[in-house]
């Protein structure tokens, strides 16, 4: 069992603002050696990554809130879980998964006044939240949410799906985005997140962009050195 020094709005707050986060993508683990993997990643990684998806709102299933559990038991660092599931579930599968210990729960924007409930749910049960955004959704959705969360995270790619090159309106997304949390009064308090695309060309680009957390998958993983990757990754700067 790790010790966890901190978790959920604390341990989020304590995630450095001064250089691009490292978020890994638990998907692109080797699940059949996941705590292998997390043992390699626990010294490079900010936070985990975690992908539910019910099999309706985007293809396939994945993640479950057991195996939360185990993987909590088993690292430091903060977790993410990203809901894609649909709007009727949000809030059970929200409580399901913090009590299985994610310190941030995302929900999708698609998801309306469920996830805007779902939201205030997770911080009342005293995790922090976050919302997703489709990568044909308008970047406006993401307005309602902007009061209560510490995360807004852009699909640059289709969802649900590996192994997409980065749609070309990804950046620009970004910095709407961004333009939003400042019109709000909350880019202080927000990580902007870049999920889908992340490839050693496309960083850079999300960056200069705006991003300040990018989830990483084999770019991580099916690299042999970690420690090289991630000081590239941290030394990136946003664009004047």
């Amino acid at each position: 069992m790790t010790t966890k020094f901190l978790s959920g709005p604390d341990a989020i707050a304590a995630l450095p603002r001064s250089r691009l986060l490292g978020e890994f993508s638990l998907w692109s683990a080797d699940l059949a050696n996941m705590e292998r993997d997390l043992k390699r990643i626990e010294p490079h990684v900010d936070l985990h990554h975690i992908d539910v998806a019910d099999a309706r709102f985007t293809p396939g299933f994945l993640f479950f809130p057991d195996l939360v559990a185990r993987i909590a038991g088993l690292t430091a660092k903060p977790i993410h879980v990203h809901l894609m599931v649909e709007a009727e579930i949000v809030e059970e599968q929200t409580r399901q998964f913090i009590e299985a210990g994610a310190d941030l729960v995302s929900v999708h924007a698609e998801n309306g006044e469920a996830g805007l409930r779902a939201v205030q749910l997770a911080r009342e049960l005293g995790a922090e939240a976050g919302v997703v955004l489709r990568l044909e959704t308008p970047v406006a959705a993401v307005t309602p949410f902007l009061p209560e969360v510490a995360f807004v995270t852009l699909l640059g790619t289709s969802i649900g799906v590996k192994g997409q090159s980065l749609s070309e309106q990804a950046c620009p997304r970004l910095i709407e985005a961004r333009t939003l949390m400042r019109q709000a009064g909350r880019e202080a308090d927000i990580i902007l997140a870049a999920d889908g695309g992340i490839r050693h060309e496309t960083v850079p680009r999300l960056r200069a962009a705006g991003a300040e957390t990018v989830v990483l998958g084999s770019l991580a993983f099916g690299d042999p050195d970690l420690a090289q990757r991630m000081a590239w990754l941290h030394g990136l700067k946003v664009a004047a």
